[in-house]
């Protein structure tokens, strides 16, 4: 017998999934976390104490150094950039490149290389004055990137944390939502309650990792706050018209 339907074509076959990549981090990000472990790399074991006193001197942000006692410096103008690539010990490191790679990767996926590192200076500059303003007197070194990634974490926050796929990759999704409508949001607000009361916690109290250096929530709130009020000026034109 012959079949009048004959089936002899190959029958199609089901596609692989596209692979996604084991570490889905954008190079930008990557790099600034490269950055921050080499500088913490050479402090430690390349450096004598006094060696690395005198970077600290040099790359720290210092709010005494801005009181008019001392006459300004090359390094009053760098150290208010130059300080978010320090950090006090392995743990300080380690916690902030983890909540780099978790709020910057997505951020850097939306805003792009260029626009990301603008945000990441910017805001790490606004920590730094916000802290300078309330201790305008300490002669401590302020140091870590907490405040730029603060910032980061007030940018997500107004795209309320959604998320969608940009060339591959996961990128923070939709326009950038009012701040009217962020503070009507139940998962936004729970997140903004439970920041504060975290660095309020740590900075006030000493509770947390690292308790026993100072933890300049000062700064965290001041990178925030920029991150979250001015997050439509890092988005590009075709995004801040969809805002």
């Amino acid at each position: 017998m012959t079949n009048p339907h004959p089936t002899d074509e190959p029958l199609p076959q089901p596609q692989e999934p596209p692979h996604e990549p084991v570490f889905n981090i954008p190079g930008v990000v990557l790099l600034l976390i490269a950055l921050c472990a080499a500088v913490h790399v050479v402090r430690v074991y390349m450096l004598s104490i006094d060696a690395d006193t005198d970077l600290l001197l040099r790359t720290a942000f210092i709010p005494v150094r801005y009181s008019g006692i001392f006459p300004l410096d090359i390094y009053a103008f760098t150290t208010p950039f130059t300080y978010t690539f320090l950090h006090g010990d392995w743990l300080h490191l380690g916690i902030n490149m983890v909540w780099l790679a978790a709020f910057g990767s997505p951020l850097a996926n939306r805003l792009g290389a260029p626009r990301f590192l603008l945000f990441w200076a910017l805001t790490g500059l606004a920590a730094a004055a916000l802290h300078w303003a309330i201790h305008p007197l300490d002669q401590g070194p302020l140091i870590g990137a907490s405040g730029a990634i603060s910032g980061m974490m007030g940018a997500a926050a107004r795209f309320a944390f959604r998320m969608e796929r940009r060339g591959g990759r996961a990128a923070f999704g939709g326009p950038a939502l009012p701040v009217g409508v962020v503070l009507r949001s139940r998962s936004v607000v729970t997140f903004l309650a439970f920041w504060m009361i975290i660095n309020l916690a740590t900075g006030l109290y000493g509770f947390g990792p690292g308790a026993d250096a100072a933890i300049a929530w000062e700064a965290h709130i001041g990178g925030f706050v920029l991150g979250f009020l001015g997050l439509p000026y890092f988005l590009g034109s075709a995004d801040r018209r969809r805002s």
